[in-house]
């Protein structure tokens, strides 16, 4: 009997009729069921004898992989791949799966929340009043603001639909070409990176952390954009440089800037950063979004039908 280790708390928490699904295809299931994360010794010994792996934020890297001689299929709990060694994995033959489209929407409420919150000054203003200070920060409406959505996919597209009804005007960027039909249905309009930089009053990021996006937004970046600007950052960690967010926000070259994702989760314990989160002008959650009930469940049902899928 082939085992499949699931280490995505999600999936222990939602998925009990799909791991009976798995079962029923004749699998031994090993699942997180811990509320906590799988130590990484444990993960290691476990993924050595799996024929399936669904992961989460666990490293699969080529020392790990070269070990699993078991391993035929690995499904990420959501979309981003940078912790699975794709060429090790091709080299191998492992199939390799995502979990495309189920957290999308819950990515994008996330990310309009965020402009919400750094127009609004809600976070400081709320530990303001929880400090017993009486403060009224004006801060400005999203209504008629330009907003530039930089990666327009799945996630990108949930955001210009939100805008939309907001009634921001939409402006986009993505690496692939987009089809005129698909910007007319989200009434958006196509441009470069350097021009929504230059001209957008809130930079949405939406795309993958690749050698060719780490750094993506740096200090030379920053420079560009208005003062008024706010940045928000769902994506991933390392396709904004963190140091130039710091930077920037010091020297008040932005309002704001609003991250889900930090390189190392969590940061550092380094002087700089925590003047950083002691900024009222900045927000770091920790790598929630995609994190809502709806989005874990359509995760949980996606994954397994894309292992069963692989496994056949």
């Amino acid at each position: 009997m082939g085992k499949i280790l699931i280490t995505p708390r999600g999936y222990a928490k939602y998925g009990e009729e799909y791991k009976k699904q798995l079962e029923a295809a004749g699998y031994e299931v090993d699942w997180n069921d811990t509320g906590k994360p799988v130590p990484r010794e444990v993960f290691v010994e476990k993924a050595k004898e799996a024929e399936g792996i669904i992961v989460g934020v666990d490293s699969c890297n080529r020392e790990l992989l070269l070990q699993c001689k078991n391993l035929k299929s690995i499904v990420k709990f959501g979309i981003g791949v940078d912790n699975i060694d794709l060429p090790t994995c091709e080299e191998m033959g492992i199939k390799v799966g995502r979990c495309v489209g189920t957290n999308s929407n819950a990515v994008a409420e996330l990310t309009v929340g965020m402009m919400f919150a750094c127009a609004r000054d809600l976070v400081s203003n709320a530990m303001d009043v929880k400090n017993h200070e009486w403060v009224k920060p004006t801060g400005f409406e999203l209504y008629g603001k330009k907003v530039g959505i930089i990666g327009f996919g799945n996630i990108g597209k949930h955001v210009a639909r939100m805008a939309n009804g907001i009634g921001m005007q939409v402006y986009c960027y993505d690496a692939f070409p987009v089809k005129q039909e698909v910007l007319d249905e989200y009434h958006a309009t196509f441009t470069t990176v350097e021009d929504i930089l230059k001209n957008c009053d809130f930079i949405s990021l939406h795309v993958p952390l690749t050698e060719e996006t780490k750094d993506m937004i740096s200090t030379e970046e920053f420079k560009m954009m208005k003062k008024t600007a706010v940045l928000v950052n769902a994506a991933r960690g390392g396709i904004v440089n963190e140091h130039a967010i710091y930077e920037a926000l010091k020297n008040g070259e932005v309002k704001a800037v609003a991250s889900d994702v930090w390189t190392t989760e969590p940061p550092k314990d380094e002087d700089w950063i925590q003047e950083l989160l002691a900024m009222k002008n900045f927000i770091l959650t920790a790598h929630i979004a995609s994190r809502s009930q709806e989005a874990e469940i359509n995760t949980v049902k996606r994954s397994t039908e894309v292992m069963l899928d692989n496994l056949m």
